[in-house]
């Protein structure tokens, strides 16, 4: 089918395996959110890669509140973007910013449970927890956030993720730890707290997770959740190595070129 959604999802398809930047895709997909969510699926089916997790986005909840939607959305994460922390990640006119989260590996008997994930049930299925930056851009010469359209629409803005030391999952508080991004080449240090990620992030996992169940998808081994941003998207001042500190889960770096 020769569709206008066809022809756009091939775009930014092509876009995505190949690194390169396009002009802005039609605003009938990234204006609301259900459009764009058409069409991120329709993406993802079309990209024969092996997948690490998933991602949580749009997950502060005055962010949620000022484009008036009632809940985040999740998108795809494939191997490809998936690094160890200290790795080189280039970037480019399209790219957002810099975010520090907390994420998980969820063990693969997930795919086997039959009910909801609650809080209550949700910690049999954590097998570790790490610190991770995401870097979020764009596949399309744009920039800013106008809606979750923008974001869902363009894979989930995900461009690398950059994961820290993984520790064997322990019940904290995590809904109330202190964590900080920095680069010291130009002295730039911004401070947040866990409890910006819709409630926390252990909750937005239990969205993620359902919504994953919601949609029958299946993978055969382990995965990773990527729960949202603690700091925001925080511009890159300049390039060089940025380090991103989690209150008792570990450290995580990149290093932006």
């Amino acid at each position: 089918m020769n569709t206008l959604l066809e022809k756009t999802s091939n775009n930014l398809v092509n876009a995505f395996l190949k690194n390169k930047i396009i002009n802005p895709i039609p605003l009938k997909y990234s204006k609301k959110l259900s459009e764009a969510q058409k069409l991120r699926k329709l993406c993802e089916s079309k990209v024969r890669l092996p997948i690490i997790g998933f991602k949580a986005a749009g997950t502060g909840i005055p962010l949620i509140k000022k484009f008036k939607e009632k809940e985040p959305f999740y998108a795809t994460v494939y191997k490809r973007n998936f690094l160890k922390s200290g790795k080189k990640v280039k970037i480019n006119k399209s790219t957002l910013g810099i975010e520090l989260e907390v994420c998980y590996k969820i063990k693969k008997a997930f795919f086997s449970s039959k009910n909801s994930i609650t809080m209550k049930n949700i910690s049999k299925y954590i097998s570790h927890v790490a610190p991770c930056i995401e870097i979020v851009g764009y596949r399309q010469r744009k920039k800013g956030i106008t809606s979750f359209g923008d974001l869902c629409s363009d894979f989930g803005a995900n461009v690398k993720f950059l994961v820290g030391a993984k520790k064997k999952y322990r019940k904290i508080n995590i809904g109330n730890l202190k964590t900080n991004i920095s680069n010291k080449k130009v002295n730039q240090s911004v401070n947040g707290n866990t409890n910006t990620v819709y409630i926390n992030p252990l909750n937005s996992l239990r969205f993620v997770l359902n919504k994953v169940k919601k949609d029958k998808i299946k993978l055969n081994k382990d995965f990773w959740v990527f729960t949202g941003s603690s700091v925001g998207v925080v511009p890159i001042l300049s390039k060089g190595t940025y380090i991103g500190s989690i209150e008792k889960i570990g450290n995580v770096k990149a290093l932006i070129f």
